[in-house]
Parts: C-alpha cells; structure tokens; sequence
C-alpha cells in the first residue's frame, strides 16, 4: 500500500505524506469495547515530568485489545479493519459465533469476511493464535507471550514479526525484528503473520504542527542551553559537547549506553540486537 501524497498548496503540505484509507472499512468504533483515556502529559503519579517534551495532543480513547487471544475453539469472523490512534497498527474487529466482540492487532493479510481462531489445533494461517510449539520452523509471528496466559508482549508495532528459527526441549528459538535473537518458552502463543500497516515507517510528518496533535512538544537541543540547564550548555556559537561523550541533563552517559539490567531474563537472550557473529 503505497503512501499518499498531497498538493503542495502550503510549504508543509508538499512534504507531508499519510497512509490511504483503503484498508479502514469503518470509521467509528465499537462503542463496547471504548474506554476513557486522560492523558498525562508525561506527568508521573505526583504531577512531576517523567518524560520531557510530552503534553497536549487531540482528545482520544482507548480501544480495548485482546493481546491474550485466549477464546478457544470459538470461531470469529473479521468484522471491521480500524484505525487505532493509539498505537500504528491498525485494529481489527472480531465476531465471534457467541455473540462476543473483540479488537485484535491486524496482521498483514487478513481481510473483512476472513475467519480466524485461536488455542491449540488451530490453522496455520495468518491471523491464527496458538503455541509456539505448533507453530512450524520459519514462520513469522507477532503478539508474542513471554509468560504463558499473561498475553501478547513482543513485536505489536506496525510491520513487526519474529521468526520461530528453532525449538529445543521447552524453549523456542526467535529472531526478533531488531536482529536480537532470544528463547521463549513453547507454550507461550503467538499470532501467524506480520502485524500490518506496513508503510507506517514511510509516514513524514511534514510539518510540528502534527507533532503536536500528537501530544509532543518541541525538543530542545542541549547544547542550545546554558551550562547550568544542560552539561552540554555554553559557549560561543555551536560548541561541541566538550566530553567524551553525550550525556543526559543530569550527567548520566546516553547515546548507545545499555539501559536495559534484568538478570532474571538475560540468560534467554543469545545475541543480543546490535552485534554480529
């Protein structure tokens, strides 16, 4: 699906770009599965910034996923592709044959009409949740469990999915989109297939007024600060940093410095994204 462009009756619309609209079938959500959504504005519990440059934005609500797709031997039929301004994938909605009606992650491939399932015994077929243990060596998956029944944690973003490279005893071997390969236990379940929107990377935003519409202010270089808001602050002109290498405002080292420490989980990790072998 291809990006859309515009005619350039303003500076900032000859740049700007969006996804067309021919995948959407419906343009309002189901009511049921819609709940409120009180932005924080990068606000902690306390009203503190958690997260800078945050706040403002348009008014949303949030939209219910079924990350766990625990609804066995249920059938359900696609009802609708939507959009979901809260994250960039597009969402689908579910029939089930009892009546009940809920939002999946919408994988690259599934149609209105199409019939899915989930739990073990299903099809391999795009759209389908089950264990990785019956998942066959080479397929693409998404919505990825990394504790059996807490529901999907791993590659839910637009055009993510992790190949099942291999299966060992109770693990199953995965290559995850960042080139990170780790080992998931095979009872955990998956979805077949790519997460769709596979052109939401190609997006340009076009101009900082739809950042804004986003809920993100301006970012604010630090060397563009003085010294006492910044250590990257001061000078005359566009000085350089004046360190070794870029820190945080409050002088912690950034810029390809790990953040991730978990030693419970570390051992599943066999190469982590980054590195070559």
């Amino acid at each position: 699906m291809p990006v859309k462009n515009y005619k350039p009756y303003t500076p900032s619309r000859r740049y700007m770009t969006s996804l067309p609209l021919e995948e959407i079938s419906r343009s309002e959500p189901e009511k049921s599965l819609l709940r409120p959504w009180r932005s924080r504005a990068g606000k902690d519990n306390l009203g503190h910034t958690s997260m800078r440059f945050r706040g403002g934005g348009h008014k949303r609500r949030y939209r219910l996923v079924d990350f766990k797709r625990n609804k066995d031997g249920v059938p359900a039929k696609v009802a609708s592709i939507e959009y979901d301004p809260n994250r960039s994938a597009l969402i689908a909605l579910l029939h089930y044959a009892d009546g009940e009606k809920r939002y999946i992650l919408a994988p690259e491939g599934v149609k209105v009409g199409d019939t899915l399932a989930s739990g073990p015994g299903a099809d391999v077929r795009p759209g389908n949740c089950l264990p990785l243990k019956e998942i066959p060596l080479g397929s693409v998956v998404h919505n990825i469990e990394l504790t059996s029944g807490k529901g999907g944690q791993l590659c839910r973003s637009a055009a993510a999915g992790a190949q099942v490279m291999a299966k060992e005893g109770d693990l199953a071997t995965l290559k995850m989109p960042s080139g990170e390969v780790r080992l998931v236990h095979v009872n955990c379940r998956a979805t077949i297939g790519q997460v769709g929107n596979l052109e939401h990377s190609n997006i340009r935003i076009g101009k900082a007024g739809r950042k804004r519409w986003l809920g993100r202010r301006p970012h604010v270089l630090g060397v563009a600060m003085t010294p006492r808001d910044h250590p990257h602050g001061g000078g005359e002109g566009h000085s350089s940093i004046g360190r070794k290498s870029p820190v945080t405002p409050w002088g912690k080292p950034t810029l390809g410095r790990r953040t991730r420490h978990n030693k419970a989980t570390d051992k599943y990790i066999v190469r982590r994204r980054g590195k070559r072998r």
